[in-house]
């Protein structure tokens, strides 16, 4: 219908594609107007930015995509030779085959973290980092996929013959990769059974500490109190015995241990330390502290100050914290914190 009114006023094949071009884009220009003035104010509206960030995400690769099918459109009204119409058609369909891979992989990447973090903040519990990366990673890995077979399929090579020679390879692969394929079922061991988190604080088997900063598919990065980055096969990882701070819960324990003179009040002691402890930031009533006279030394009466914080990240703080307190406190009330030292009798 279309086509025999543009017929009415001209011939030229020239003028009818840029015919058919001017309206899609009109037709877009219209699109932007109604996502602009109604669609983009209702998302204004509601409680949540998820809608405003996968417009803003998906804006480009849906933009480029219309684009695309209005000169797919134009170009094949044009008088060229049918050859050249289909090549530039196979380039066309490419870019538009990436840019759909690319937007369903932006609103999976918006959506699936939101709604986890949503999920752990409804249930209490800290959100799975690890798991939302390696899921990220292998969804990367099968679009990428997805794309090479679709665009293969789009020039025409047949797919099920190669998906069968990839197959039977497939198998001698798999055994020069054997590596390889520990560390990805590694990674997904260590998120399924959750040993660990993106940033727990960790004690590897090796003697490496630091902060979980991902989990890959092949590979855990930790960053060291060092600020370096020890890459750790997840293999290996997996078969370590990792001491997880993190866990079960974000609660420390601090362990002060001083020393007293000989003929020091040991009640006294105790009544001091504890009134001192209990003002350190972080400190929490539950687990109860306690100051503990452990042993008689050769040199003093040795204690230890036990008492928790809320996070293991303020373990340190608190335990300068605390030996501040515990030393100014002892020296006010004068009670003599000895240095090792030992008696010698020389015998005439």
């Amino acid at each position: 219908m279309l086509m025999d009114f543009i017929s009415k006023y001209t011939s030229n094949a020239y003028l009818i594609s840029l015919f058919y071009l001017v309206i899609w884009f009109g037709i877009i220009r219209i699109g932007a107007y109604v996502i602009e003035k109604i669609i983009l104010k209702l998302t204004v509206r509601t409680k949540t930015n998820l809608d405003d960030l996968i417009l803003q995400k998906s804006s480009k690769p849906i933009t480029i995509i219309t684009i695309l099918i209005g000169l797919k459109i134009a170009i094949d009204k044009l008088p060229w030779a049918q050859e050249t119409i289909s090549k530039i058609d196979l380039g066309i369909t490419t870019v538009m085959i990436i840019s759909a891979l690319y937007l369903i992989y932006a609103i999976f990447d918006l959506s699936f973290s939101r709604v986890l973090r949503k999920l752990a903040k409804k249930t209490r519990t800290k959100p799975n980092e690890g798991l939302i990366q390696l899921t990220k990673s292998a969804l990367q890995v099968i679009l990428v996929i997805s794309g090479i077979i679709l665009i293969l399929k789009n020039f025409g090579i047949e797919i099920g013959p190669l998906l069968t020679g990839i197959g039977i390879g497939g198998i001698a692969i798999a055994f020069a990769l054997q590596e390889s394929l520990g560390n990805i079922f590694g990674g997904v061991s260590i998120i399924l059974d959750k040993s660990v988190n993106v940033g727990d604080l960790v004690n590897l088997d090796d003697g490496t500490s630091g902060k979980i900063m991902k989990v890959g598919i092949r590979s855990t990065k930790v960053q060291t109190f060092d600020n370096e980055v020890v890459i750790v096969p997840n293999s290996k990882l997996a078969n370590s015995n990792i001491k997880n701070i993190a866990q079960p819960g974000p609660m420390a324990r601090v362990v002060i241990p001083f020393g007293v003179a000989y003929g020091t009040n040991i009640d006294k002691v105790k009544k001091i330390v504890m009134k001192e402890i209990k003002s350190v930031s972080g400190f929490i009533s539950e687990p109860e502290p306690s100051v503990r006279f452990l042993s008689m030394g050769s040199s003093s009466l040795d204690f230890k100050a036990y008492f928790f914080v809320e996070s293991y990240e303020q373990r340190f703080g608190a335990i300068d914290e605390a030996n501040t307190k515990i030393y100014n406190a002892l020296n006010k009330n004068k009670i003599e914190i000895p240095f090792p030292q030992m008696d010698v009798h020389l015998k005439k």
